[in-house]
Order: C-alpha cells, then sequence, then structure tokens
C-alpha cells in the first residue's frame, strides 16, 4: 500500500564524521528522530533504510579520479598534496576512515528517497542525512564531499525525465547545485541565503541566472546579515512562489539546511522557528499543486544540533504527514539529552520573544532584502515574455 511518507534512517549515516570537535555532527539526525518518537508522531514502517548509491551513479555528477581520490583518502593512502588538489585534508572537509562508504550511503539515501516518491510507494521522502549541496564535480567543498543532491537531480533526469524544481533554504548559498545545472533547463534551482559578501561561499549573487540553455532557470535570492523572520519570509513566499508558478516542475526537491536561525553559530541570520514551520508548508503548497504531491526533503546546514536542528527537522516530517505540532516537546526527551547537551534545552516549539536584542537597521535591511525579491521576479516576467514571444 503507498505511505503518504517515509522516513529515510539508519544508524550508519552517523558515520559520516570528520571529527569529535568539526561542527558538522549527524548526531542531529538521531536526536530529531528520537524527538519525533517521544513524540509518537513517527511509526516503525513509515522508517526506511538508505541503501549505498553505486558507483556509476556516482558517475552522473562526479569526476572517476575524484572518487578514486576520496577512496584513497578513507584508506589512509592519499598523499596529502594530492588530496588539497581534490579539497580533501583541508580544515572544513578533514580526512576520515571509510569516507567513501560513509558519504556514498548519504548519495543512496537520497536516491532511495527519489525511487519511493518517482515509483509511487509514498508520496513524499525525507533524508536528513542528504542535503551536501556544497560538493563540485571534482572537488570536496564546505563539509560536503559527494553532492547527494546533484546526483540525485541526475538521476531523477535519466531514470524518470522528470523536470526538478530544487529550494535550497540553507543559509549558505547552494552553489554546488546551481554550477551542476547551470546551463540546463530541464532543472531549475532556487537558493535563498545569507549575501556571499560575509559568509561562504561567496557565491549566489541575484544575478547568477544561468547560461546557455539554462539561462533562466537559476534563481538566488541573498538576503542582508541580521535579516528576521518577517524579512525573510516575505522574501521566501514572494520569490518562491513566482519560480514554481514559472517553472511549473514535475517534482520538488528541497534542502533543509537550518543553519539560518539566530542561534546557529556559523551564519548572521536572526531567524526563529517561525520559519521553520512554514518553509516545510510552503514546499507541500507546491508539491501538491504542480507536481502530485512529489516532494523529496533533505537535510543540509544547522550547527546548533541541540536547541536548533530537531526541532526545525522535526516540523518538516509534522508537515509532510499532517500530523500536529504540540505546544511543549517530550520531557522524556529533554530529559534523555539534556546531559550531553551544552545548553539548556527548549521545552517549547516557540522561540522566546526576547531571544535576541532589537536590530537597529532592521528598515535598511528588510528594504534591501525587498529590492532583490523584485529583481528576481522582474526578470521572471520579463524572460517569460521573451520565450513566449520568441
Amino acid at each position: 500500500m503507498k505511505k503518504d511518507s517515509v522516513f529515510i534512517y539508519s544508524d550508519d549515516l552517523l558515520k559520516y564524521r570528520f571529527s569529535g570537535d568539526h561542527p558538522f555532527n549527524q548526531m542531529r539526525i538521531k536526536l530529531t528522530l528520537d524527538l519525533l518518537e517521544q513524540m509518537g508522531a513517527i511509526n516503525k514502517d513509515e522508517i526506511i533504510e538508505p541503501r549505498t548509491a553505486a558507483e556509476e551513479e556516482l558517475y552522473l555528477n562526479h569526476d572517476y579520479d575524484f572518487i578514486q581520490a576520496v577512496k584513497k583518502a578513507g584508506q589512509g593512502s592519499l598523499p596529502e598534496e594530492t588530496a588539497e588538489n581534490y579539497g580533501l585534508g583541508t580544515e572544513d572537509t578533514p580526512i576520515f576512515p571509510h569516507m567513501h562508504e560513509a558519504s556514498s550511503l548519504i548519495v543512496g539515501g537520497t536516491l532511495t528517497a527519489v525511487d519511493m516518491v518517482m515509483e509511487g510507494q509514498a508520496n513524499h521522502a525525507l533524508h536528513l542525512g542528504g542535503g551536501l549541496h556544497h560538493g563540485f564535480r571534482g572537488k570536496a567543498s564546505g563539509f560536503c564531499i559527494y553532492n547527494d543532491s546533484a546526483v540525485a537531480i541526475k538521476y531523477l533526469q535519466e531514470k524518470y525525465n522528470a523536470r526538478v524544481l530544487y529550494i535550497d533554504t540553507d543559509a549558505h548559498h547552494g552553489d554546488g547545485v546551481q554550477w551542476s545545472f547551470y546551463d540546463c533547463d530541464k532543472v531549475c534551482t532556487f537558493s535563498i541565503h545569507e549575501t556571499g559578501r560575509y559568509l561562504f561561499p561567496g557565491t549566489g549573487n541575484v544575478n547568477e541566472w544561468g547560461i546557455g540553455q539554462g539561462y533562466g532557470y537559476s534563481f538566488n535570492v541573498p538576503l542582508d546579515a541580521f535579516t528576521e523572520d518577517e524579512s525573510w519570509l516575505e522574501s521566501y513566499r514572494a520569490a518562491i512562489h513566482e519560480v514554481a508558478a514559472f517553472f511549473k516542475p514535475d517534482i520538488i526537491v528541497t534542502q533543509n539546511g537550518a543553519d539560518a536561525h539566530y542561534y546557529d553559530p556559523l551564519t548572521h541570520l536572526c531567524a526563529t522557528m517561525n520559519i521553520y514551520k512554514e518553509i516545510p508548508k510552503v514546499a507541500h503548497e507546491l508539491a501538491h499543486k504542480y507536481c502530485g504531491g512529489k516532494w523529496i526533503a533533505i537535510g543540509g546546514g544547522g550547527y546548533d544540533i541541540w536547541r536548533v536542528v530537531p526541532r526545525a527537522w522535526s516540523l518538516i516530517w509534522l508537515e509532510m504527514t499532517d500530523r500536529r505540532c504540540p505546544k511543549n516537546l517530550p520531557a522524556a526527551w529533554i530529559q534523555k539529552w539534556q546531559s550531553m547537551s551544552p545548553y539548556t534545552l527548549p521545552d517549547s516549539w516557540e522561540d522566546p520573544a526576547d531571544m535576541y536584542k532589537p536590530i537597529p537597521r532592521k528598515p535598511e535591511i528588510t528594504e534591501k532584502n525587498r529590492q532583490t525579491v523584485d529583481k528576481t521576479i522582474q526578470f521572471i516576467r520579463q524572460n517569460q515574455g521573451i520565450k513566449k514571444n520568441g
């Protein structure tokens, strides 16, 4: 019987771990799943184990030489100078044992989600282990080795001939995915992120529209640092509705980095849990409006793994499955994990109203973000007119 939604998970996904003190920590997936289980919001038959991606599937988006380098690195046999050429052994992306196997499982998890949805076994699929959007064809970057998002989109194209709308709400620009499809008109990429003026990877300007056949299928909404909920949501809703109406996808893939939150240690945005309620709600609506419900959600950034990520990611699953969000987090979950957390764990899904002091430049930031969104909308409407007349 067709399931409404499936949750892709295995403890083996936690083996993608650079070091004990590296900010990228997949323990956040386990914390999220346990939160859902403590709430009684997920059933065992909704949890599907990920498969490992075959090497031939990795070739959809990655060079042979790069994959061999990752294998050797994980075996401890890649020279240091060679590793650096492939973005391995850096401060962001250190080498760890069996990194090829751990990375291939992440890609396979996203491919598992694809097949579950495209073969009619589920309407929606959530794979929080995925979302490694900075990986390039021949180089690791920004905590990302293989780019599961890009491999999965190419898999969707080749196996299912699908038009894919990729929506990236991570605070960092989804550069690896954008460049993989920058000259393609069958994939539309949309990224809303903190401006690269202050943040890695420094790309994602509003005028990165694509090239060749892909011109007019790449969209970016770079937000000013210290953007708050109201402006973030206003920008997101206005832009993504316009993009979806223009592209009319067969399936939606959303990357759900949870690092735009004020508590996140690596970014400069001032969002709260309010945006994480709305992000999946908008994606859900668009999927049913344009794609017959076909929606794959993957993880991404998020470096406050205790106070932010479990709540933000649980909200995706609650939206997918039309389950109600309670007012408070389960006391059993807080009691179970508090001793491990360096922070006092929240007991409410809402953030406190006084979480941070008022932002002094709020009107300027809001106006600047509106101007950015206006450029995107004007470009879409002008480009549509050119295509129709052409």
